[in-house]
């Protein structure tokens, strides 16, 4: 189990980096994102990495 707690924190540390290093046309765009991974952060990985990358510029 210690495992897949060290695989989700990697996975959750990466999306929120992933969603900082992104550009994206209004700034607010990532703010709302980083509000989403933060405050559901399973549910906002799994929409950023299916909704969320297609739209950096």
């Amino acid at each position: 189990m210690f495992g897949l707690g060290i695989i989700g924190l990697a996975i959750y540390a990466f999306t929120i980096y992933d969603v900082i290093m992104s550009n994206f046309a209004k700034q607010n765009d990532k703010l709302i994102w980083i509000i989403i991974v933060v405050m559901v952060p399973l549910v906002g990985a799994v929409l950023w990495f299916l909704i969320g990358r297609g739209k950096r510029i």
